[in-house]
């Protein structure tokens, strides 16, 4: 499989458990043959990107602020948007798929912003919404739970897996074979 364009999402500041994950993914998808988008800074970002430009993959960083050199260093391409956290909503809507590492209040708000466009989210860690009533909402209207999850509208609209191999096999279900 070929091609596909993969948001990582995840915090800045990171624990090391979510730091070897989002390295592993980053292996993992530039061995698949993907194009990684994250947000170019530190922590899960740094960790991505780390992995996937070992792997001789490509990576993009959509900068929050308007200075190019403040990406990390394993960026294969850094874009300073000058936009802060609406840069989020680019990373998000740019992908084909978005795996989410760990939780933070960004990480919760590309999920967010993913669920509602239709994008499909990968979480390994990290946030679990649960509605009023305990369930974990499903796909938002107009979004099909084809699209978001491969299942049906019972299915959550956010698919958590255990790890990074997980993640893997995930994302290449949601791609099906190429882009």
């Amino acid at each position: 499989m070929s091609g596909g364009h993969v948001g990582v999402v995840g915090p800045g500041e990171a624990s090391g458990v979510d730091l070897d994950v989002a390295e592993e993914v980053g292996r993992g998808l530039a061995a698949l043959g993907h194009v990684v988008l994250c947000g170019g800074l530190g922590g899960v970002m740094a960790a991505v990107a780390r992995g996937a430009h070992d792997a001789g993959g490509t990576v993009v960083g959509l900068l929050p602020g308007d200075d190019r050199d403040a990406g990390n260093r394993w960026l294969t391409v850094a874009l300073p948007t000058g936009l802060g956290e609406v840069r989020n909503a680019l990373l998000v809507r740019a992908s084909d798929v978005v795996v989410s590492v760990g939780g933070s209040w960004g990480t919760l708000s590309e999920v967010a912003l993913a669920v509602r466009a239709g994008v499909p989210v990968i979480a390994v860690g990290g946030w679990v919404v649960r509605a009023a009533d305990g369930h974990e909402p499903g796909p938002p209207p107009g979004v099909t739970a084809e699209r978001l999850t491969g299942g049906t509208s019972a299915r959550p609209a956010v698919h958590h897996v255990p790890d990074a191999r997980a993640a893997l096999e995930a994302v290449d279900d949601l791609l099906g074979g190429g882009r």
